[in-house]
């Protein structure tokens, strides 16, 4: 049987041939040549991880440049709402999140080792990849923009403290272009388990500075407890209030971004009809989600409780004292960046050299790799330093991206493969999920394209 790009084959059989036909798991049938290029791509070229590995690599594609604008998110939506917005996220996501690792392994002896296999077998062959392929690209590379973004403003703010007398003003664009030539050279790690040092310092210092920055607020309080602190909304209009509190929504929905490449990690985990990989997957699940509640709940209400209404989009810029300590926790968001730039750029490379190689027929080669990924990080770059708004383009991806392949496109599936019966518990939370979710994905980006409207009208582009 001919078996060609992954964007374009998948197993045809209903379930029940395909548990026939894949009953004997120890039985390969690929050919040399497609074991060799399977061997050559980023996702399945590595199967010996560990459940720490899912830990780390979970909190480094987790906890970003989302939690950072967290107390902003909760100016603009308010005690109340805001609060219960970010419990009912984190709940919601863990639950689509528990989906997927669950429907890694459905089918006997197979392993949907990326998202949008998955969603060929929900879906159908064609229309998966058409559901899937295009959400998940723009999730990554907007992932990626944004913390080119993030990487770049961290390093002004460290000059800014640092330098304060006798310097030259840089302005942002170029510390964007000095943190992105650090991927010009980590882009050609080939696949996931050669990130994992990065990785894991990353998810270290992700726990780190979310540390430092509630851990700080609460001092600046100590500090000066009798300063008067507005926690009403930021916008000084009605329509101003409105569209802030649709941007916010997209910060958190930004937040929890993790399940965009939570498959490719879980293919990186060793699995046999024993053991298969959803064990050890959960339980790094877990654990990165007891980090993910330590980063962004106190950081989210502290932040918010200490500065109200006039917190910066980044919590790290209200801060400016004790100056080593904010420098160093710039420093730690720099290098998780960096961690977490890589880990969303690789399911990237995976598609495109899937691409290459199998459908175009190029030769699987260190050149090609070079070329491909180095165009991939220019381009990144470009767009960062072109669209340099932090705050609003987490509001607008995260409505316009992160919503559908976190909150509700895994119930989706769920509800496709699995059927569950009409009106049972497993049928309604989907469909609330769902419901939810599309909401958030319909309502978020408005606001943050308004942002990114007015954002522009006062930015020198390149300047």
């Amino acid at each position: 049987m001919d078996q060609t790009a992954h964007f374009t084959t998948m197993e045809t059989q209903t379930p029940t041939t395909q548990k026939i036909a894949f009953s004997e798991p120890e039985i390969d049938k690929r050919t040399a040549e497609q074991k060799a290029i399977d061997d050559w791509l980023p996702i399945t070229s590595s199967r010996n991880g560990k459940w720490w590995y899912s830990a780390f690599h979970n909190v480094t594609a987790m906890v970003g440049a989302g939690v950072l604008s967290l107390p902003s998110a909760m100016a603009n939506l308010g005690w109340g709402p805001g609060v219960v917005i970010l419990v009912l996220s984190w709940v919601i996501t863990l639950y689509t999140l528990w989906q997927m690792v669950e429907m890694h392994e459905m089918v006997p002896g197979k392993r949907f080792d990326r998202y949008h296999e998955l969603g060929q077998h929900a879906f159908g062959e064609k229309l998966g990849l058409w559901i899937v392929v295009p959400q998940q690209l723009i999730c990554e590379i907007s992932v990626d923009i944004v913390y080119m973004v993030t990487g770049g403003k961290s390093l002004q703010k460290v000059h800014d403290l640092l330098c304060k007398k006798n310097c030259n003003n840089m302005k942002t664009t170029y510390f964007i272009i000095i943190f992105g030539s650090v991927h010009f050279v980590l882009s050609h790690l080939p696949n996931f388990n050669a990130i994992s040092g990065i990785s894991l310092a990353a998810a270290i210092m992700s726990l780190s500075y979310s540390t430092i920055a509630w851990v700080a607020s609460v001092d600046k309080h100590i500090e000066n407890p009798h300063r008067e602190v507005e926690y009403g909304y930021k916008g000084s209009t009605s329509a101003g209030t409105f569209f802030n509190f649709l941007n916010a929504l997209g910060d958190v929905a930004f937040a929890y971004a993790g399940h965009n490449v939570v498959l490719e990690i879980q293919a990186t985990i060793p699995s046999s009809p024993e053991k298969p990989s959803k064990g050890p997957m959960w339980w790094g699940v877990l654990v990165a989600y007891f980090v993910v509640a330590l980063c962004y709940f106190p950081v989210a209400l502290i932040g918010y409780w200490v500065f109200g209404n006039s917190v910066e989009d980044n919590i790290l810029t209200s801060l400016d004292k004790p100056t080593w300590l904010i420098v160093t926790a710039n420093m730690f968001v720099v290098v998780h960046v960096i961690g977490s730039y890589q880990l969303y750029a690789m399911p990237v490379f995976d598609m495109i050299e899937t691409l290459m190689v199998k459908q175009l027929r190029f030769k699987p080669s260190w050149w090609l790799r070079f070329v491909e990924r180095n165009v991939y990080v220019a381009f990144t770059l470009f767009v960062a330093i072109t669209f340099p708004f932090f705050g609003s383009l987490l509001g607008f991806f995260g409505g316009f991206a992160f919503a559908p392949t976190t909150y509700f496109l895994p119930c989706v599936m769920w509800l496709a493969v699995y059927k569950p019966r009409k009106f049972s518990l497993s049928w309604i939370t989907n469909w609330i999920c769902i419901i939810l979710g599309l909401l958030l994905m319909i309502l978020a980006p408005i606001g943050g394209l308004r942002s990114i409207i007015l954002n522009a009208k006062a930015y020198g582009f390149y300047q």
